[in-house]
């Protein structure tokens, strides 16, 4: 499955280098969402909360409304992953919330997971040199995605997994790094970070991945019509 990506900041639509640099503004996010019409579910990201500046809500419900959504960003308690369910977020994907400095961080994800159940919920594993890094890939602890994610398993649906080292500069991804995590989980996985080939894609496909797309598509590299058909 290929799921479009729609990251918010200040009420746009945006594509960042790493977490860092804002490379390009795109259409409208609701025009964005009727363009990825075809796709089953899409991934709405509210950059803004997750770096603790603000907040897209208002936006990001809308979206949540309109579309099977999965939606993450400064989700760092309970209630703020229930608020989420209940304006309408198929999924709700948790990050730096569900680490500690040490590993896993099981009090707080074993809250979120009773609020909104273990199938709604969506763990990204965000991994840059080979560990994982939080707080907008600001900070790492010395733990690698392969190492954790059996330790997380019982929280949630799946994994979001983010090849940082490449994200947004469309010089391919890591597929050596999603083999380890395939054979690592038997849990859905979403790649995303640096794909860029639809042959990229098709691999992941054959491991049974997802893939997570933002800047192939906004900047045209890969054809919408062509995924939606993938």
């Amino acid at each position: 499955m290929v799921i479009p990506c729609i990251d918010l900041m200040e009420g746009k639509v945006v594509q960042l280098v790493q977490g860092r640099e804002k490379a390009l503004e795109g259409a409208p996010a609701l025009e964005m969402l009727e363009r990825f019409e075809p796709f089953p579910e899409i991934q709405v990201i509210d950059l803004d909360a997750a770096m603790g500046k603000g907040s897209n809500e208002t936006l990001v419900g809308e979206l949540a409304r309109r579309a099977r959504c999965r939606v993450g960003g400064g989700v760092r308690t309970a209630a703020k992953a229930k608020a989420l369910r209940e304006c309408g977020a198929y999924r709700v994907i948790v990050g730096t919330s569900a680490f500690t400095k040490h590993g896993v961080n099981h009090a707080l994800l074993a809250e979120i997971a009773s609020a909104v159940t273990p199938e709604r919920l969506v763990i990204a594993l965000d991994s840059r040199g080979g560990r994982i890094v939080v707080k907008g890939w600001t900070e790492s602890i010395d733990r690698t995605a392969e190492e954790l994610v059996r330790e997380l398993e019982p929280y949630c649906h799946g994994f979001l997994c983010t090849y940082v080292d490449k994200e947004g500069m469309l010089q391919g991804t890591d597929l050596a790094w999603f083999r380890r995590l395939r054979a690592a989980t038997a849990y859905e996985i979403t790649a995303a970070g640096g794909i860029t080939t639809i042959e990229e894609i098709q691999e992941l496909g054959e491991l049974g991945i997802h893939a997570a797309l933002g800047m192939a598509i906004y900047t045209g590299r890969l054809d919408l019509v062509q995924l939606a058909q993938l």
